[in-house]
């Protein structure tokens, strides 16, 4: 197994942790803050869009089985790279579409959204190639979806259209399971 990591910030970190959860390849998804300037940030901080930090996912995946070309393109096509600091009703810089490279990440970042501004004419994508320090969010943020989030009625309205888009566009990276 060829274990790679990378992070990416797309929104409410539930809905991006429960899309590349049912992705082939992906062992481990980690929610979390990065982007910011205040150490060991929590939730209540990052949601007051003071500290400067993203809710992203930490994504491990099995680089024999799908590429970091694939993860990305995965990212970028399941939430919405267009909208600046938001995703629908959710408003702020800790929303925002971003990608973390780590390590020789930086120019498969910016393909992605290359390609992704190429496949749709007409619409640019604004999402930022950042750094930062990783913060795991609190323990109750994992494996959200999985548990609170299917009793949540927030998460039942914008995590499900998410997984068909995952589900539509990228077939063939899927879980069997999932």
């Amino acid at each position: 197994m060829a274990k790679e990591q990378v992070i990416v910030a797309g929104g409410c970190f539930w809905c991006t942790e429960a899309v590349m959860k049912d992705v082939i390849g992906v062992s481990e998804v980690e929610s979390g803050y990065i982007g910011g300037d205040k150490p060991n940030p929590t939730y209540k901080e990052v949601c007051t869009g003071n500290t400067g930090h993203a809710e992203g996912v930490r994504v491990t995946f099995d680089s024999e089985q799908i590429t970091l070309d694939q993860i990305l393109d995965i990212f970028m096509g399941t939430h919405d790279p267009t909208q600046l600091n938001r995703q629908g009703n959710d408003v702020g810089t800790q929303y925002r579409s971003a990608i973390f490279p780590l390590k020789d990440q930086r120019a498969a970042a910016e393909n992605a959204i290359t390609r992704w501004n190429d496949d749709h004419p007409g619409q640019t994508a604004v999402t930022t190639i950042e750094g930062g320090e990783w913060y795991p969010a609190e323990d109750y943020h994992q494996e959200y979806w999985e548990g609170e989030g299917q009793r949540n009625p927030y998460c039942l309205a914008v995590i499900p259209p998410k997984l068909m888009k995952l589900r539509k566009s990228f077939q063939k990276y899927l879980k069997d399971d999932a």
